[in-house]
């Protein structure tokens, strides 16, 4: 019997465990998709206990405290809840999540960044509470240290185009910080034309974009100008949080039109969205590949779930879940449009749904090319999918039908700076996954080129990618 998460932990062979140890453990960390806050890397944030730095903000921990029970007061805050009172509820939550990441997550966590070795749970929850807070409390736990210490590279902050980005250009003079801090650009708010908030934001973008937006080549000419003040502060990627897949043909004419309707306040069909935000896309899309950017495409969430709770705390609360849109139609249409004039960028493609892997990995071979190694990309396990059996089924759809080797690997998606052990969880998974082929025969066993292989996904392939 193995000791629980020891020196080989997830590390089931001779092989996974020398390509894990001797060419994956140290690679640098490119995490070229995050929502960390770009203010809390510049004022360098501290932070006065554990429950600051572990809880607050962790949608992932607040969805398995309520599942456990717990009330919500001691989830997200509550009058008279005090930060111990939310600590201990997720320790006696932990030993709960057995065969959940969050298990294996807690747990590294504690150990690779505090030094605590302690199984979580109720009992133990108070000398865990005392050790983490006096590391805290005695210096060296900053957010910049948690990212120098975990070997990080490069930060991707996921960036409104209205955003200023005044902690991005201040912290881009700074000589000595040691890892880039890069925004990417987020165009969700101007997509989406059927929300109450779309008039406002529109006013908004046009102020800090200096257009004033009456028109749709107005908006284009707007967000036109904010990716290129992105770019001149160092940004080289966009994201776009796709709730489905938008396709439908239409002219300038017709998005313009719709845009117009839009702008009045009026709600359009959903047919009409569709071609508005295709549109958009289109226009979008061809911006970035003229600027030599990546673009990611996350699609299938079906987020805010619960309208009670939505009114009551707002997004990204931990009331999302997978949606279940088709990809295969919209998707190809998409990145054909873009091809046809030789104006389609490197692309990620994400979706939440899993069963989606096999419709993405096999589309995204009729686009390869142009000299780019793995130029389109199936983009990592992410949100409800970072799991082991999540990862490895993203790995092995990549494997089957295209080239595994050219995969940029992980990223955290995540609001906390202590997620970046989710990069050695990940390692780690993907080293057992290269070392079963070998002792089943079905890898040869030489060390040295699978350990290119395990240093090229960990990080080579996403510092040749983005290019930052």
């Amino acid at each position: 019997m193995k000791a629980f998460m020891d020196n080989d932990f997830l590390l089931h062979s001779e092989t996974a465990q020398r390509l894990y140890h001797e060419y994956a453990k140290d690679m640098p960390i490119i995490d070229y998709h995050c929502h960390l806050s770009q203010q809390d890397i510049y004022e360098n944030k501290t932070y006065n206990n554990l429950t600051e730095v572990w809880l607050y903000g962790d949608h992932y921990k607040w969805r398995a405290m309520r599942a456990n029970g717990i009330e919500e007061k001691y989830v997200t805050g509550g009058e008279g809840v005090s930060d111990y009172d939310r600590f201990l509820a997720y320790a006696r939550t932990v030993p709960m999540t057995l065969g959940n990441p969050l298990y294996h997550w807690s747990h590294l966590e504690l150990r690779r960044l505090f030094g605590i070795e302690e199984l979580i749970n109720e009992k133990n929850a108070p000398i865990i509470w005392e050790k983490a807070n006096a590391k805290l409390q005695g210096g060296g736990f900053s957010v910049r240290d948690f990212i120098r210490d975990a070997g990080v590279e490069v930060v991707c902050t996921t960036d409104d185009p209205a955003d200023s980005l005044e902690h991005h250009a201040l912290l881009a003079q700074e000589k000595d910080l040691g890892f880039q801090v890069l925004p990417s650009f987020r165009p969700d708010k101007s997509l989406e034309i059927n929300r109450g908030t779309f008039v406002e934001y529109i006013g908004k973008l046009g102020a800090a974009a200096g257009v004033n937006i009456a028109s749709y080549d107005d908006l284009l000419q707007a967000l036109e100008k904010r990716v290129r003040y992105f770019h001149e502060v160092g940004s080289r990627v966009s994201d776009h949080g796709l709730d489905y897949m938008p396709w439908a043909e239409s002219t300038r004419e017709e998005a313009a039109e719709i845009f117009a309707r839009g702008l009045r306040g009026e709600s359009v069909t959903l047919e009409e969205e569709k071609k508005y935000k295709a549109h958009t896309l289109v226009f979008l899309g061809e911006l970035y590949a003229e600027l030599g950017w990546s673009m990611q495409l996350h699609m299938n969430a079906h987020r805010n779930n619960n309208a009670r709770k939505f009114a009551q705390l707002g997004p990204d609360t931990g009331f999302d879940s997978i949606s279940d849109s088709p990809v295969a139609v919209p998707v190809v249409r998409f990145l054909s449009r873009l091809d046809e004039n030789d104006k389609l960028p490197r692309t990620i493609l994400y979706s939440l749904n899993p069963s989606d892997n096999n419709v993405i990995a096999s589309l995204i071979g009729s686009f390869q090319g142009g000299g780019i190694p793995g130029k389109i990309q199936l983009g990592s396990a992410w949100w409800f999918n970072d799991t082991k059996d999540g990862m490895l089924e993203q790995l092995k759809s990549l494997a089957n039908m295209g080239l595994l080797s050219r995969f940029v690997g992980m990223l955290t998606d995540s609001r906390s700076f202590l997620s970046y052990t989710r990069h050695e969880y990940f390692r780690r998974i993907f080293c057992n996954l290269i070392g079963e082929w070998v002792e089943n025969g079905e890898a040869p066993n030489e060390i040295e080129a699978l350990g290119e292989l395990v240093q090229a996904v960990c990080y080579n392939n996403a510092k040749a990618y983005f290019r930052f």
